[in-house]
């Protein structure tokens, strides 16, 4: 069941990153998952240890453990689209 709630979630904030970096055009539903769970997996291997909070990977489903998921998925695509285009956007 923890496998089912880790890829909605993820889906979900692939989707408000996708929003918030404004590649939400170019991306489709299985994308979206693909980069929130990617997304939180650099989230915990970058900023995890700086707000001392886990990850969704991590079964954690705090909101500290949320916006750390968030923000490394909006890493992910920040430098997704600066290896594609030259710019983050």
């Amino acid at each position: 069941m923890n496998f089912i709630i880790w890829i909605v979630i993820g889906g979900i904030l692939g989707w408000l990153a996708s929003l918030v970096m404004k590649t939400d055009a170019q991306q489709g539903m299985i994308l979206n998952v693909v980069v929130g769970v990617l997304g939180a997996l650099l989230g915990g291997w970058l900023l995890a240890p700086l707000f001392g909070t886990g990850t969704i990977n991590q079964n954690d489903f705090s909101l500290g453990s949320l916006l750390v998921s968030f923000l490394g998925a909006v890493v992910l695509l920040a430098v997704v689209n600066l290896l594609r285009r030259g710019t983050t956007r």
